[in-house]
């Protein structure tokens, strides 16, 4: 038996239509805490409640009730709620990173 290819795309209000792996960094930077929905909206064209639609949809129900506890009401989700003095995370290796070949291209 073959397994079918089939692509979980999703189509959206603003018909944005997103592949697997956009899908995944979606959830991804939503669990993040200091991605702004503004980030994924100016990446992905995604909304906060397109981001809320596809979290519901994606991850286990449990996961989708964590995940709306943890980000309600937390302040560094929304860039207007954001403190000044919290800005882009930046990693201790993130030197040694940019040094990569592949960084430079």
């Amino acid at each position: 038996m073959k397994k079918s290819n089939t692509m979980r795309s999703m189509t959206f209000i603003n018909n944005t239509v997103l592949p697997d792996h956009d899908i995944d960094r979606v959830i991804e930077m939503a669990w993040e805490d200091r991605t702004p929905f503004e980030a994924i909206e100016f990446q992905f064209g995604l909304d906060e409640q397109d981001v809320i639609e596809l979290m519901r949809r994606e991850i286990k129900p449990k996961s989708f009730r964590m995940w709306r506890k943890r980000v309600q009401g937390r302040k560094t989700k929304h860039s207007k709620l954001r403190l000044n003095t919290i800005g882009r995370f930046k990693c201790s290796r993130q030197r040694s990173i940019t040094n990569n070949k592949i960084s430079k291209r």
